[in-house]
């Protein structure tokens, strides 16, 4: 029985996490890193470019030392789900409730995931300057332009994503410039992206940020887009226990009962705000 709710589980949770979460490893967020993430914190190498000199025949050229460095990210996300569920409620309810809070308990922890890693991007990225609102004859030079202060900023054009809002995603599919997922590769389809406009990989989101009033400010903000690569971008998940169910019958309190439990250990950070942009409205 908890072999074929566990496999209901999979199926379920997994077709919609696929299908309304978009902050994929090694897609949106880069998972490198150095040191035990059971300390609370890893290391995260941010190489600098190797330096180029002329060259001396006769006396060669003195060796640089590495221009690695390194930023801490703290792995300082520890959530849970841990629900009671008594045998008799259980069967008494046709449609199977434990199977229920299987899946509602999968999904409820990968988006929370989903939506604080958004609100990362947001909080520690580049605002693009312009707070106005985008428009379908504007958006495209938008993102042209945000495209290249990131190339000035060194950020490489392969791989490049846009995550947008239901909003944006409406402008975007009424430009000329974009590029339908039937014209993509089936690679870049299959990491959720709908299409693609000025070298982005275009993912929607409905977890931006939208209508939030900012106590500095008193202003009503949403996120329009967030622009940005994966290799500036790090989140460290090396701890997980899955959504399982768990019998309670040793448990010396509870009988006849069961919990529905998950748990998952996480850290993320911007590290090249320069290399993620956000554009907003502020109103």
């Amino acid at each position: 029985m908890a072999h074929q709710l566990q496999e209901r589980y999979s199926n379920m949770v997994l077709k919609k996490l696929r299908q309304t979460l978009v902050t994929k490893d090694e897609v949106i967020f880069n998972n490198s890193y150095e040191g035990d993430p059971k300390a609370g914190l890893v290391k995260i190498p941010v190489r600098g470019e190797v330096n180029v000199k002329k060259y001396d025949k006769v006396k060669g050229v003195p060796l640089d030392e590495g221009s690695t460095t390194y930023m801490d990210l703290l792995i300082d996300k520890d959530e849970v789900v841990n629900e009671l569920i008594d045998g008799y409620d259980a069967q008494a309810v046709p449609d199977g409730i434990v199977a229920d809070r299987i899946d509602s308990a999968g999904y409820g922890l990968g988006l929370s995931v989903d939506t604080q890693s958004i609100n990362a991007l947001e909080s520690q990225g580049t605002v693009y300057t312009t707070v106005t609102a985008s428009t379908k004859s504007n958006i495209y030079s938008t993102i042209l332009d945000i495209g290249a202060k990131m190339t000035r900023a060194g950020v490489p054009v392969q791989g490049r994503w846009l995550i947008v809002s239901p909003e944006t995603k409406a402008l975007i599919l009424k430009s000329d410039e974009f590029i339908k997922a039937g014209d993509l590769s089936q690679q870049i389809v299959q990491t959720g992206a709908f299409g693609a406009i000025a070298g982005f990989n275009c993912y929607e989101s409905g977890n931006t940020m939208f209508g939030n009033t900012t106590v500095v400010t008193g202003k009503t903000v949403t996120t329009e887009f967030i622009a940005g690569h994966p290799l500036f971008a790090s989140r460290v998940m090396e701890f997980k226990v899955p959504v399982h169910v768990q019998d309670l019958a040793q448990s010396g309190t509870y009988i006849g009962a069961c919990a529905v439990q998950g748990r998952q250990v996480w850290g993320v950070k911007v590290t090249r705000p320069e290399a993620i942009y956000v554009k907003r409205i502020e109103a």
